[in-house]
């Protein structure tokens, strides 16, 4: 059976179980792999929002390679509030990853981990399936009663975001479907079910069946994304992972994907 570890305190926690394994830190306090990587072993869940599953994969197949040990399970991607009230209500996991500082705040208020570590920002962008068929402009078409559009549910951060920009704009959209992940919207435009919707732009950068239109004030609403090991993480596995995520080498992927700088 494997010791279970109690990892106490984020990135302070994860610098004090790997001293004990022989895991060095970089400046920031990310663990750095190296040579001590192979006294790092276990199993890893890990729930992230749903805009982070490209990168998220990527970083997954990394974190093994660097720790021979460490077996990364299925990600379970989704959206950020759904993965909350999963892991407030008893769902196990070791790692959370969440799109916005909100959701990360109703797991740290809930007592199952303290001191996350903001690790990316993203931002929004109008998408319309590949030749725009809606011959969408803007941010104002999301009004136009002739178009179908979908966006985020509100308490999904995409949601809260989309919230915000529209506001912004003084756009009140007339909305077809809510979804409640950024993976359902997206798929819904790639699909030609949806005339426009809003996505982040790592998630339109990654799809080859949208087209991203000009989005006037995105530049003005930015989600911060933080990671925490929970507090009743199985092994320093999970401490490993975050490390992993915070570390240059995991920044690269996610600056590959899109996502800008904490």
């Amino acid at each position: 059976m494997r010791r279970r570890v109690r990892i106490v305190a984020g990135l302070t926690g994860l610098a004090l179980a790997l001293a004990g394994c022989g895991i060095s830190s970089g400046d920031d306090g990310a663990v750095v792999p190296g040579e001590s990587a192979d006294a790092v072993a276990g199993q890893v869940t890990v729930f992230a929002a749903a805009s982070l599953s490209a990168a998220f994969d990527e970083i997954a197949a990394d974190v093994e390679a660097a720790y021979p040990g460490v077996e990364v399970e299925p990600i379970r991607y989704d959206g950020s509030s759904t993965l909350a009230t999963q892991l407030v209500e008893g769902a196990r996991a070791d790692v959370f990853a969440s799109a916005d500082e909100a959701n990360m705040q109703r797991v740290i208020d809930a007592g199952l981990a303290a001191s996350p570590r903001v690790f990316a920002t993203n931002r929004l962008t109008l998408v319309v399936p590949v030749g725009n068929p809606g011959d969408v402009t803007g941010l104002a078409d999301l009004a136009d009663p002739d178009l179908a559009v979908v966006l985020c549910a509100a308490e999904v951060p995409c949601g809260a975001a989309s919230g915000q920009l529209t506001q912004a704009a003084g756009v009140t959209p007339r909305v077809d479907s809510y979804e409640q992940n950024v993976t359902a919207v997206l798929t819904k435009i790639a699909t030609g079910e949806a005339d426009a919707g809003l996505v982040y732009v790592t998630d339109a950068a990654a799809s080859d069946d949208v087209e991203t239109v000009p989005t006037a004030g995105a530049d003005g609403v930015v989600n911060r994304y933080p990671i925490v090991a929970l507090d009743d993480a199985r092994s320093p596995a999970a401490a490993a992972f975050v490390g992993h995520v915070l570390s240059p080498a995991g920044r690269a992927v996610l600056e590959r994907w899109g996502f800008g700088a904490p």
